[in-house]
Formats: C-alpha cells, sequence, structure tokens
C-alpha cells in the first residue's frame, strides 16, 4: 500500500526493462513498455525478463529471492563498513532458506493457476511500508526504495 514503494517498484520496473530489452530483446518486453510507460512493476518486469531470457518458473523465483536478500547485503557493507565478505557469506548460509523460499512461491503460483489469486501467500511487513513512507520524507534518501 506505500505509495513510496510503489513509485520505487516502477522506477526500478523500469531500469530493469531497460536492461532486459537491451539484452533480451521480446516482443512481450515490448508490450509491457509501452503500455505502462511511466514503468511497470519490477516485479512483473522481472518475470517477463526471465520469460525472455528463457528462463523457468524456478530460475525466476531464485532471481527474485537473491535480488531480497542481495540488496540488504550491498546495503550493510556500504553504510556500515561491514566486510564484503563476512556478507557474502551470510548470503551462502541463507542459501537453504532461500530454497525454501523458492519452492513455496513456485508452487503457489502453480495452484494460483488452478485456484485463483487466494492460493497466493499474502505476507507481509508493515514497517517496511512505514519505513519506506518515512524515507521518502527525508530531505536526503540514501536509496530508492
Amino acid at each position: 500500500p506505500s505509495a513510496a514503494l510503489r513509485l520505487a517498484a516502477r522506477r526500478l520496473g523500469r531500469q530493469m526493462m531497460r536492461a532486459a530489452r537491451a539484452t533480451w530483446p521480446h516482443p512481450e518486453l515490448d508490450r509491457l513498455a509501452q503500455r505502462f510507460p511511466k514503468g511497470a512493476h519490477q516485479p512483473v518486469v522481472l518475470g517477463l525478463a526471465a520469460r525472455a531470457a528463457g528462463l523457468g518458473a524456478d530460475d525466476a523465483a531464485y532471481c527474485s529471492a537473491y535480488e531480497g536478500v542481495s540488496g540488504p547485503a550491498t546495503a550493510v557493507v556500504r553504510l556500515l563498513s561491514l566486510d564484503p565478505f563476512d556478507a557474502t557469506g551470510v548470503l551462502a548460509r541463507l542459501a537453504p532458506e532461500l530454497d525454501l523460499v523458492v519452492l513455496d512461491a513456485v508452487d503457489a503460483a502453480r495452484r494460483a493457476v488452478d485456484e485463483g489469486v487466494d492460493a497466493l501467500p499474502a505476507r507481509s511487513a508493515p514497517l517496511l511500508e512505514v519505513g519506506a513512507e518515512a524515507h521518502a520524507a527525508w530531505p536526503v534518501r540514501l536509496f530508492a526504495s
């Protein structure tokens, strides 16, 4: 529901769209870009880019899951001066949990084809929404999202 996160998702989607169209030209990417000239949401672009690249559902889910943990890992290196190898080690140790997240996501997506969107998980992180809105009001922002 956060307007700041929606804006960031569109901005990140627009950037990813540029990269995807340059790397894997595909008519579906072109159609999505034309339909949403101000940017489609990044998760939608990621899914379509994965398809354009010839990836399956598992690969697309891994891309999304890795992006979800690698961004914060990069941030702690930049903001807190943590050792990059320590941050990478944390990411490596998260691999079993990411495997479970991917399995859950792909299973839910496949069930949603038959059962509808109610089969999709509805997890939330309200503090991320509140934090995003507060961050958007800062005069100097650290990150886009």
